[in-house]
């Protein structure tokens, strides 16, 4: 059973809200609770297989533009989308005036970041008057600042400040605004970050976020067949697994709420009664038999391999190689070593044509005995709460990578004892991922 709660923020996404059907299912789940009073919308996504987002369409108009082309035939798809969706709801909605207002500003040099915002804004003044809430735009109340980094301290006290005095609202998500009134947006999934951000605003008891599957599997159902559901995760937990691939929630949405102390729970537009997978702050309150929690992974990585004897020694060794990422712009994702070798590991993306440069840089940055880079490698990340009280985690793990005859490339856990990661040829992932679930989940 479900536990009742004062009062809820609710996020529902683009699959929740994709057309009129979707969105009555969605205000339905609103209106069963009136704990339920503050709402963001994502902007309406797929229908079926096939179709295109209203984001995807409003992008393609902006390039379009950009061009010098003809927005007409393709704002007109997104034009038809939202009346279709108002007709089915059967509101006396008129858009037409925002509908224009958007197409002449887009056609007339509009940034980027308005063209992507302007489907979730157009979906809050449907739901807000669907569901008969407040509408609140976050123009002006979620704050970016010059250089648009989300300014979370302005934000809090402008949003908390509005949202307080009303009863209800819908609070469109992605988007906010600089300090100079331009619109800017989160990455894309940012609705949840924005959800998240009302979360706290209002100070809710709980973050609902309603999306089309009921909550987090322990590892990707296209590796293993109907993997185990997750029914309790730390926020510490989940941004393990989001970083290394998990994608149900956006990994900032967490950050907001975590600040609050709030839990999130992920739950299913279309099986409403499933309780979902709750993320909460400490699991002191919630036992669970089970050693790991979820297992993730990424592929496509390159490994940099540096050797120089007593480079323990050498006084700023580390940051002379990490100097060379900065200058260049590039970002890595770990950084196992040893007494004599410091690996850099990092995406191939990021480091594709830059490979002669990165390593001729780090070579005069710090001499090594012998320097290396080798593609085609990837990681996965085994994380759970419940390894630090299971002796024996690590050797359950090698020993079932080891019975598919995979040969591990690398090995690091952190301090915290909470994840081990482990890196194999890319070719093995899948494989690999099956051994380690099969040891503890099947």
């Amino acid at each position: 059973m479900i536990p009742y709660y004062d009062l809820k923020a609710v996020k529902f996404g683009g699959s929740s809200l994709s057309c009129a059907e979707q969105i009555i299912k969605s205000a339905g789940i609103v209106k069963s609770e009136r704990s339920r009073r503050f709402v963001v919308p994502s902007a309406p996504g797929k229908r079926f297989d096939g179709d295109d987002k209203v984001t995807d369409l409003l992008i393609k108009s902006f390039r379009t533009a950009q061009s010098g082309g003809d927005i007409s035939e393709v704002f007109g798809r997104i034009c038809d989308r939202f009346n279709e969706i108002v007709a089915g709801l059967g509101i006396s909605l008129d858009l037409s005036k925002e509908l224009s207002e958007i197409k002449k500003n887009i056609a007339g040099g509009a940034t980027l970041d308005y063209a992507a915002s302007r489907g979730e804004y157009l979906n809050g003044l449907v739901l807000s008057s669907y569901l008969g809430f407040n509408f609140v735009d976050p123009k002006e109340l979620i704050i970016f600042d010059d250089n648009g980094v989300f300014d979370a301290n302005e934000t809090q006290v402008r949003l908390s400040a509005k949202l307080l005095t009303l009863e209800n609202a819908v609070v469109p998500g992605f988007y906010g605004s600089t300090v100079n009134g331009e619109i800017k947006v989160f990455s894309r999934g940012g609705s949840d970050i924005t959800g998240a951000i009302v979360a706290r605003a209002v100070g809710a008891d709980i973050y609902e976020n309603w999306t089309d599957v009921s909550g987090f599997l322990m590892c990707d159902p296209r590796i293993v067949q109907d993997p185990r559901p997750i029914k309790t995760i730390t926020y510490r937990e989940l941004r393990e697994l989001s970083y290394m691939g998990a994608t149900v929630l956006h990994e900032d949405a967490v950050f907001p709420v975590k600040l609050a102390g709030i839990p999130i729970n992920i739950r299913n537009t279309n099986i409403p009664t499933d309780p979902g997978t709750m993320i909460v702050p400490t699991a002191k309150d919630f036992t669970s038999r089970d050693i790991i929690t979820g297992i993730a992974g990424k592929k496509h990585l390159a490994v940099i391999r540096i050797e120089k004897d007593r480079m323990n020694q050498e006084i700023g060794f580390g940051a002379k190689v990490l100097q060379v990422f900065c200058e260049r712009g590039l970002s890595f994702e770990h950084l196992p070593s040893g007494i004599d070798t410091m690996c850099v590991v990092i995406a191939e993306s990021e480091i594709d044509g830059k490979e002669r440069d990165v390593l001729t840089a780090i070579t005069k940055a710090v001499a090594p005995d012998s320097i290396e880079l080798e593609k085609g490698l990837s990681l996965i990340a085994v994380v759970g709460r419940g390894m630090i009280n299971a002796p024996g985690t690590a050797s359950r793990i090698f020993s079932a990578i080891a019975k598919e005859n995979v040969n591990i490339r690398m090995i690091d856990q952190g301090s915290s004892e909470l994840n081990i990661i482990i890196g194999v040829d890319q070719e093995e992932f899948e494989t690999t991922i099956k051994a380690i679930y099969k040891e503890f989940c099947a």
